[in-house]
């Protein structure tokens, strides 16, 4: 089948996919920093690519980064009216005898699911966690499974949950990646509720408790997230940043202090700002180009991108990239908005370094009997001659 192309040098960043030691070493540029961790990933967030890795995909005990999977689900829940903010839950003896780190809320007593939102993010509530994880499915194990199956639905093929808290289960675990991939989820999908990562404290009953979260003092670029310990999952923390409009999420697990934590993970954020540059190619529904229909009431097809095309790489490579579309030629009506009809690949000399399905942005009806038959005519000698 025929292909029809057309190509054009572009002036933007492509997403990085060869691994970070080969994309130093082809590009010159500085080496990412090794970290005192068990495990890190840094990811840029508007396009997903993971710039710096180690053991990002290894199963480790996350502690209280399984309470960003709980606010997540909890905002989610607000968003689809299930659920509101205004809503009092009642406090159970369960919720309340939880150990670690506490919200100080009492049993038998009513809070505001907005207040106890603020519990889990700011002050790593474990008794605000079970709360919120009972009033939602009834009981902290059926609210395990709703975990599960979103961290399924967000592709975090490593994780898996027993609890609302991150308290130690040998079956509850995570990875640095998964939670760059819940920190982006959340970001993105909620930005109202994910201000309340910023909060740098929360008062609850008396009790003034700030944010575990030390860059959130030390780096003004810093909005989120969260942070986690235990003895056997050591010191961890997920946080991003924004900086020039581009934004990062960092994840380190396994760190010896609380100190520790903050410094190796301002290492790689100040890696990535200063070695990586990220910029939106195209945007979803913008038309790219149009092509052509057989059979069809229409004779042309508006296409596009379902999501933006978001690309990044290190500084410099701008000029290196070239762009090209491939459209079906034989694109036979009905279409209906959404079907792939070609391809946009970006390329740095012969590589691939991103690449992504056009999708028709309209329907297109089968056209009169006329056109049917004249079109189907067409297509005979057209496949003869080609």
């Amino acid at each position: 089948m025929n292909i029809t192309t057309f190509a054009k040098r572009l002036l933007l960043p492509a997403l990085l996919i060869l691994t970070p030691t080969a994309w130093a070493a082809e590009q010159a540029m500085p080496a990412a920093p090794q970290l005192a961790a068990k495990a890190y990933v840094l990811m840029d967030a508007a396009s997903g690519n993971v710039l710096v890795e180690n053991n990002g995909d290894q199963r480790l005990p996350p502690a209280s980064l399984t309470k960003l999977m709980t606010a997540y689900i909890a905002t989610l829940e607000i968003r689809k009216g299930q659920i509101g903010e205004s809503d009092q839950v009642t406090v159970s003896e369960h919720a309340w005898r939880t150990g670690g780190s506490r919200m100080f809320i009492q049993v038998g007593t009513q809070v505001t699911l907005g207040d106890l939102l603020h519990g889990i993010i700011i002050q790593s509530g474990n008794d605000a966690s079970v709360a919120v994880a009972e009033h939602i499915a009834g009981s902290e194990d059926a609210f395990a499974d709703m975990m599960n199956t979103t961290a399924g639905t967000l592709g975090m093929a490593g994780s898996h949950f027993m609890n609302a808290t991150g308290l130690p289960d040998p079956e509850h675990y995570s990875t640095a990646h998964d939670m760059a991939r819940l920190a982006r989820a959340i970001i993105y999908e909620d930005p109202a509720h994910y201000a309340i990562y910023s909060q740098k404290e929360f008062l609850w009953n008396n009790i003034k408790q700030p944010n575990r979260n030390l860059l959130l003092w030390r780096d003004k670029t810093v909005d989120g997230l969260k942070t986690g310990h235990t003895d056997e999952a050591g010191y961890c923390l997920v946080a991003s940043a924004v900086r020039d409009n581009m934004r990062l999420i960092a994840v380190v697990f396994g760190t010896n202090s609380e100190q520790a934590r903050a410094a190796e993970t301002q290492k790689l954020l100040t890696y990535g700002f200063r070695f990586f540059e990220t910029r939106t190619f195209y945007q979803k529904g913008t038309e790219l180009a149009q092509a052509p229909v057989w059979k069809g009431a229409e004779r042309q097809i508006k296409a596009g991108l379902a999501e933006d095309l978001t690309l990044s790489m290190p500084k410099g490579q701008l000029k290196n990239l070239a762009a090209s579309m491939s459209m079906n030629p034989q694109l036979i009506a009905p279409i209906k908005q959404g079907d792939v009809i070609g391809k946009v690949e970006v390329k740095m000399g012969d590589q691939v370094v991103k690449s992504a399905d056009l999708i028709a942005l309209q329907n297109v009806d089968e056209g009169g009997l006329f056109r049917r038959l004249w079109d189907s005519i067409r297509l005979f000698f057209y496949g003869l001659f080609n």
